[in-house]
């Protein structure tokens, strides 16, 4: 756990930065909860081991409304069909508001930035085509952010892709370097559902 903390630490310092220098396309706030709303939660059981820290620091209301919505999600999971993928309300959020942000998980960190991957094009946050991050210059029509918007408005910083995605973040090459082991990955409420803390 220690250095998976001093890799959230490194992490921390440049997400805030990019978040700071991305600043004019950003409008993440408290209350605004569309990433955590509908998911499926790429998590690790390092990451579960945090957020179990975070869980035993709550007030024992808070804890059951939490346990409450782990079962739920687990129970509509459970009778889930069809080929569209399982998503679901993080049962950490709570008023739209994250009951343990000091303690969340890397997608939760890096969401709303423009990310790129290895051979793919980079990909715009969901929340820009609700109004949100990056909306500002977004043509939906030309699934496209315009230069010509950003100009108008007098943004002088362009748009930019980082390196964040959650499966470069959570490689065996990055915990290596960092000295540590991520463990089992897998969608967040599968994770829960696996560990005694929770059920």
């Amino acid at each position: 756990m220690k250095n998976y903390l001093k890799f959230l630490n490194y992490l921390m310092g440049n997400i805030d930065k990019y978040f700071a220098e991305q600043s004019p396309y950003i409008k993440c706030k408290m209350g605004c909860a569309k990433c955590c709303s509908n998911g499926d939660y790429p998590f690790s059981e390092m990451e579960v081991k945090l957020l179990k820290i975070g869980f035993s620091q709550l007030d024992n209301d808070t804890k059951n409304i939490i346990l409450k919505n782990i079962r739920e999600t687990i129970d509509a999971k459970k009778q889930h069909t069809g080929e569209t993928r399982f998503t679901y309300a993080c049962p950490f959020l709570i008023n739209n508001v994250c009951s343990v942000y000091e303690f969340r998980g890397l997608i939760c960190r890096t969401f709303g930035l423009i990310y790129s991957k290895e051979g793919e094009k980079m990909k715009i946050p969901f929340c820009a085509y609700e109004g949100l991050n990056y909306s500002n210059v977004l043509d939906k029509e030309k699934d496209m952010l315009m230069e010509e918007k950003m100009k108008a408005l007098g943004i002088e910083v362009e748009p930019k892709a980082y390196n964040i995605h959650y499966d470069f973040l959570s490689s065996e090459r990055v915990s290596k370097a960092f000295g540590f082991d991520y463990g089992k990955r897998g969608p967040l409420i599968d994770l829960l559902a696996s560990d005694k803390t929770f059920m």
